[in-house]
């Protein structure tokens, strides 16, 4: 079947409607200039079904079936080609309400399978010599997808699909939630067809891969299945092409990514759909059955209208995301700047400054790390921020800005991007920068080189954060409760205010910074 009938299947939302739409899609096409589609009714009439030329007739009329070029067609189940000269074909018949005086070429092309038939009737202004091989194989298309069509929604109803493709899609899009739209998407299609896994994997558009956000699978190691890069594998295929691709057997497929968890997991048959909203692929759902089996056509159908709705929810719920940001970021901008305020307001107490460039200097670092998580919201999907994440950014603004040029610093930044919520996210870009510019002014005073890093480890409830240098060591006795330096007083405080602890010590010739503070659930 042609791919641009899938998005055609996709968007009927009733027999009638697809007729109309295929009916359209042939004209364009077949580059013929109307497209007439007749159904037989099973006894002696050809019934139109949906027209090009005139839309309004279209259930109205019906004509004998030995009359006229469909007539010749359907009783010698043949095409008819006339090139030029069809209202003088002797087989050509004037039907009242139709005007085709103008028409130079006709071609009826004929279908019957199992009972279900019809006369596909296209013409031509011009005289028009037609490659006949494209146009009987764009006619087949379009019977194949007919016939699909009547299957899921007669056939499909005894096997329970309409009832699944209501159950899936009723749910999902009364759920305002992104990930409880995800997880309801991949645990009820499972369960109504049945399925040993079935997953969902959304487009990241910048880094322009696909990443795992939802799976009923319990294999741990399935869950944290690597994001695919568009192109890559069969999902990453199916997202650049957008139409459905099955798998026969994924254990053995040269092109699936991941033989050793698939037999592990008893995994057969793919199926693999992307999730189409409007021209665009968002993403796609995969789902795997525990036996080698083919898909029926009225259950590719049922899973590409499930995938349709899924992909109109997602991305409704994003709207609302965005919408609920933008209402509350007059608010958070608000708070910001109270906090710029207080931090000025210390530094107007701070007696320590040289010159007011320096004052000036530090005052900007601290308004950038605030902007440095705006920045980083603005990019993501939800309303969390990445620790690492921040920390790449602060560490890259401080490299070109405040590295002076007979010093050799370098950054290194490991562990894991934990996601904060926008308050705490924050508040720990400011104690980075702090504990990062405190690290390069005042750990590489006498020495010229070294290296600084930043650790990011996570507990079940903890989270900690290490930002060390192995430049000059540490006064002895020193003790960060008492130093008159600002910006470890804001870390203090900032600790303090995050329900944690801050530290300073010489550890094994390096000066380590640690702050460490409980994760929190919600905003």
């Amino acid at each position: 079947m042609s791919h641009t009938i899938l998005p055609i299947l996709r968007l009927a939302r009733s027999e009638q409607d697809l007729q109309r739409r295929l009916a359209n899609w042939l004209a364009t096409e077949s580059g013929c200039d109307s497209v007439d589609l007749l159904m037989w009714d099973g006894q002696s009439m050809l019934a139109l079904e949906a027209s090009t030329l005139t839309p309004d007739l279209a259930h109205r009329v019906r004509l004998v079936q030995t009359q006229g070029v469909t007539g010749a067609a359907w009783v010698t189940q043949e095409p008819v080609w006339i090139e030029s000269g069809l209202c003088q074909d002797p087989r050509f018949v004037v039907f009242p309400g139709f005007e085709e005086s103008q028409f130079r070429a006709g071609f009826a092309i004929p279908f019957l399978e199992d009972h279900y038939g019809g006369v596909v009737y296209l013409r031509s202004y011009k005289a028009k010599t037609p490659d006949r091989d494209r146009i009987l194989c764009l006619v087949r298309d379009l019977v194949e997808a007919l016939l699909g069509y009547r299957q899921a929604f007669s056939h499909g109803a005894a096997s329970g699909n309409v009832a699944a493709v209501n159950q899936v899609t009723s749910t999902i899009t009364a759920s305002p939630y992104l990930e409880e739209i995800l997880q309801l998407l991949v645990h009820l299609t499972a369960k109504q067809f049945d399925y040993r896994v079935c997953t969902v994997r959304l487009l990241d558009e910048v880094n322009q891969e696909l990443v795992l956000r939802a799976t009923q699978a319990t294999v741990r190691a399935y869950r944290r299945k690597r994001a695919i890069k568009l192109g890559e594998s069969i999902a990453g295929r199916v997202v650049k092409e957008q139409h459905t691709v099955i798998v026969q057997d994924v254990q053995h497929d040269p092109d699936y990514i991941g033989h050793d968890l698939a037999r592990e997991q008893g995994l057969h048959s793919m199926i693999c759909v992307p999730l189409m909203m409007h021209d665009r692929a968002v993403g796609v759902m995969t789902c795997y059955t525990a036996e080698v089996r083919e898909f029926e056509p009225a259950e590719i159908i049922a899973l590409e209208t499930i995938a349709s709705q899924a992909a109109v929810a997602i991305e409704h719920a994003k709207l609302q995301v965005r919408n609920t940001l933008m209402q509350e970021m007059h608010h958070r901008v608000k708070n910001n700047l109270q906090q710029v305020v207080s931090l000025l307001r210390l530094q107007i107490r701070h007696k320590h400054y040289k010159s007011i460039e320096e004052a000036l200097n530090d005052s900007l670092s601290r308004i950038l790390a605030i902007a440095s998580v705006h920045d980083l919201l603005s990019r993501d999907d939800l309303d969390h921020v990445g620790i690492r994440s921040i920390a790449e950014a602060l560490v890259n603004h401080q490299s070109q800005s405040f590295i002076l040029p007979d010093k050799s610093i370098q950054f290194e930044v490991r562990g894991q991007d934990v996601r904060l919520n926008m308050t705490q996210a924050t508040q720990i870009a400011l104690v980075l920068n702090e504990l990062i510019q405190n690290a390069v002014e005042h750990g590489f005073r006498e020495t010229a080189a070294g290296e600084i890093h930043v650790n990011i480890e996570s507990g079940e409830d903890q989270i900690g954060l290490w930002v060390s240098n192995n430049g000059d060591r540490l006064p002895p006795g020193f003790d960060p409760q008492h130093a008159s330096n600002l910006g470890l007083q804001i870390v203090q405080n900032l600790a303090r205010g995050l329900g944690g602890t801050f530290m300073m010590e010489d550890r094994l010739g390096w000066t380590v910074g640690e702050v460490t503070f409980p994760r929190a659930t919600s905003e």
